[in-house]
């Protein structure tokens, strides 16, 4: 062996001593202090994140619910823009026995019921006719516009439904007069059981529009739905201190929350969707139909705590003017809108 290879051999023994050294490892009070050091360090950062991923998710709640309530009431809003005539509380208890779910009238309530004026484009075609020789010839030039009067109802739901939140939610529900060129083509897009308003004879017109009834007399016949609009709205129940009755200072507030009868009492608060226990104002409206063009007030408020929870049955948390701090949950809409009042240039009072 030559110096060289001598001098190489000693010299990886003397590394490979050294790197065995170095790499023996934590002794256990090191580990120990490292996994306090590291738990002192990171449970402040979760206790943050935890906290920081709350408050997104009670932001994007209470943001989903102004979005959701806002969309609702313009729909609202332009839907009444087109209205003939709105039925105040008074109407709404004549007519209600006409109106869909009148079985349920704990659970469902018609708020807020119109008849409008419902533009139809392009719905008719437009026929000219000709003579060559003995026979007259018919030929289409295209189409024209027409209306038909329609039927609306905006109800307050509270049924428990499995499908839907616990909160309550808002349905809509529509009948419409048929349209077309002749009696086969009127009756063939007429909703079943429509029937439309009788304003022949004497008396007002709130006296011949609250004698209104359905084809059939009854509310069985129906094969349209009341459509869900919207979902998450409050269920707090009355209360004279923190969620009292509400009142109107022009027109009457719909529901009746004084109301005895069945057909003018409101929705319920439901601990289950058979036992209702009192009176809920998450949607209400203020009619006024003693001016020539009738005017509503739609006030409506949310529940964006619902969304947060798991089983809504549990642990609600109700609306209290007593407590601002929970307000946030609850947002709240108010919006004014003005019939057309096309019905009272056509008729003598």
């Amino acid at each position: 062996m030559n110096l060289q290879k001598w001098f190489l051999s000693k010299y990886f023994k003397i590394s490979g001593t050294r790197l065995k050294d170095q790499t023996s490892g934590f002794s256990l009070i090191e580990l120990l202090v490292a996994i306090i050091l590291s738990f002192l360090i990171i449970t402040p950062l979760m206790t943050f994140m935890i906290s920081i991923m709350n408050n997104d998710r009670v932001e994007e709640a209470k943001t989903t619910s102004d979005q959701e309530l806002r969309a609702a009431l313009d729909y609202m809003v332009r839907d009444l823009q087109q209205a003939v005539y709105i039925y105040d509380a008074d109407g709404i208890n004549s007519i209600r026995k006409y109106l869909p779910e009148y079985n349920n009238t704990n659970q469902y309530f018609p708020v807020l019921v119109f008849w409008k004026r419902q533009f139809i484009k392009q719905a008719l075609n437009i026929n000219s006719e000709s003579q060559q020789s003995t026979t007259t010839v018919t030929t289409t030039n295209g189409t024209d516009d027409t209306f038909v009067f329609s039927l609306v109802a905006y109800y307050l739901i509270n049924d428990g439904s499995s499908t839907w939140s616990n909160a309550a939610r808002i349905g809509r529900f529509e009948i419409s007069n048929g349209y077309g060129e002749n009696a086969t083509d009127i009756a063939a897009t007429t909703d079943v059981d429509f029937q439309l308003f009788n304003l022949s004879g004497p008396g007002s017109l709130k006296s011949k529009m609250d004698n209104w009834t359905s084809a059939s007399g009854t509310y069985t016949k129906y094969t349209q739905q009341i459509i869900p609009l919207t979902d998450y709205i409050d269920q707090s129940p009355v209360n004279s201190s923190t969620n009292p009755s509400p009142s109107c200072s022009v027109g009457q507030v719909v529901p009746n929350f004084a109301g005895t009868t069945g057909d003018s009492v409101p929705p319920t608060t439901t601990s289950s969707a058979t036992s209702p226990n009192t009176n809920i104002l998450g949607f209400y409206v203020c009619v006024d139909t003693t001016q020539y063009y009738p005017v509503v007030e739609i006030h409506l408020r949310g529940n964006a705590y619902a969304r947060l929870q798991q089983d809504t049955q549990q642990n609600t948390l109700y609306y209290s003017k007593n407590n601002p701090s929970i307000s946030m949950y609850f947002p709240q809409f108010v919006s004014r809108v003005q019939g057309n009042g096309y019905l009272y240039t056509n008729v003598n009072n």
